[in-house]
């Protein structure tokens, strides 16, 4: 049994070192997330594009910021999150559950958007995952109390819903419009400053910068030199009318500030995230049934392509539509439907726009030849159904679990898994488990479904061993005394 200055001079000395450590990380970049101290409506959305000018002098014209802010900050909300966490301390770590500090609560903040006049709103999923209860404040400093409508960890969009009529709202602009040096203005909280604007540029576009742990992510970022800072997420891109273009997100940073670079989600990824969440409670995403990668040299050089524009195939799918359609390995997309594919973060950007059982026009290149092809897309399981929100919760684990889709369980190789979709502390956060994880074998036996996993892990008593597979594919085992 350790003395209560034992325990007082370990925490030092462990304290210390964390500190040092925290030191050096902070000397190295980063891509972080933009989170706090932590739209028109879709069905009759007006699309507005364009600056408005303000003159100065003979032959110089400046943004009016003015009306675009005026526009903007009303249905821009503040929004306070409350989470129940199973926080670990350094005794925990080292001595067990015997000085555990058991569930703390946790207070974040972010922003959102208003996007229709009866209360639903947009943020960004990292503001209000593992929330328990979720506040708004309404430009008016009027709190309201919030239900989470639909979330997508792949997008890092959620869609709220308060108890309001007649609210601002922000119509859509058309972000595939949006140039490079066009003027943007930030709207948000950042550091709990609310109704904060901050004006730059659009600095790039279609930037994929590998945030999102889900199999199939979904990222083509705006990218903006207007300041953007923690507090920010969630919050309003518009353009110098006051239109809505994106939904700010990321920062890249080596300090958790503004270090500027900014990174929005396009409002058009946004209107169909978002119009799907209120329809089915869950994204319906599209698939052309490919597999494929950004040309580079080492593969031009291999096939003999002359060029790195479009997307190389590097696998057909056993069931989809590029197999019907007689697409092959080796293929280079180059565009879908008259809508040039540059890259990868292109062509998810283009098949984030549409649902399964749509059919688009390919334009492949194979052999130097140029050839067209219709594919109708597939969902997950490869078929044109609509999917339903499959996750199932447990108290008791302290979880919430989904099955994997057939198109998943073909990229891994394997016949069976249940991922974990969310951890709020239990018996998987002890085991070290951590969120995206796929099990597939509990104590040898396979499992099949979110009830196989619950099943096995209750009726289990001394040592439990779980087997899967991490985020990035890997296989990785636990193993765990106590049950």
């Amino acid at each position: 049994m350790f003395t209560n200055i034992s325990k007082f001079f370990i925490q030092t000395f462990f304290l210390l070192i964390m500190v040092v450590l925290a030191a050096w990380g902070g000397a190295h970049w980063a891509v972080d997330q933009v989170r706090s101290e932590q739209f028109a409506p879709w069905w009759q959305g007006e699309i507005q594009n364009g600056p408005h000018l303000m003159s100065v002098s003979e032959g110089n014209t400046i943004p009016n910021f003015v009306e675009a802010s005026e526009r903007s900050t009303p249905a821009v909300v503040y929004i306070k999150t409350q989470s129940t966490q199973a926080m670990r301390s350094f005794n925990d770590w080292f001595f067990g559950d015997f000085f555990n500090s058991g569930p703390q609560t946790v207070l974040n903040s972010g922003s959102g958007v208003i996007v229709s006049e009866n209360g639903y709103i947009v943020t960004n999923n990292h503001v209000v995952d593992k929330a328990t209860k979720i506040e708004v404040v309404l430009y008016n400093k009027k709190t309201l109390t919030a239900e989470l409508v639909g979330s997508d960890p792949g997008s890092d969009l959620a869609l709220l819903k308060i108890d309001a009529a007649g609210l601002p709202v922000l119509p859509f602009a058309n972000s595939s419009q949006v140039k490079v040096g066009e003027w943007v203005l930030a709207v948000g909280n950042p550091f709990n400053l609310t109704s904060t604007v901050t004006a730059g540029i659009v600095s790039a576009k279609g930037r994929n910068l590998h945030l999102m742990s889900n199999m199939f992510p979904i990222e083509a970022f705006i990218q903006t030199d207007a300041a953007i800072n923690p507090g920010n997420s969630g919050g309003a891109l518009v353009n110098t009318s006051g239109a809505l273009i994106g939904i700010n997100t990321a920062i890249l940073s080596k300090t958790g500030s503004y270090n500027g670079y900014g990174f929005a989600i396009p409002s058009n990824i946004v209107h169909k995230i978002i119009g799907d969440l209120k329809e089915f409670g869950k994204v319906q995403r599209a698939f052309l049934g490919v597999d494929v990668v950004d040309l580079d040299e080492k593969i031009c050089k291999q096939t003999g392509i002359q060029h790195m524009n479009g997307v190389f195939i590097t696998s057909i799918h056993s069931s989809g539509g590029a197999k019907e359609a007689g697409l092959l390995s080796g293929d280079v997309i180059t565009a879908i439907n008259n809508e040039a594919v540059h890259n990868k973060s292109a062509y998810d950007e283009q098949l984030s726009y549409r649902r399964p059982g749509e059919t688009v026009e390919i334009l492949i290149e194979r052999d130097s030849k140029i050839i067209k092809r219709k594919v109708r897309l597939t969902n997950l399981d490869g078929n044109t159904e609509i999917q339903k929100n499959r996750r199932v919760h447990s108290t008791d684990l302290g979880c919430e679990l989904e099955p994997l889709s057939k198109m998943e369980l073909d990229r891994l190789q394997t016949s069976h898994g249940v991922r974990i979709v969310a951890l709020q502390g239990g018996t998987l956060s002890r085991m070290g488990l951590r969120e995206g994880f796929v099990i597939t074998h509990v104590n040898k036996k396979a499992m099949q479904s979110p009830i196989d996993v619950i099943d096995a892990l209750s009726s289990t008593r001394g040592q439990v061993v779980i087997e899967g597979y991490d985020t990035n594919g890997s296989k990785s085992v636990y193993s765990f005394y106590g049950f």
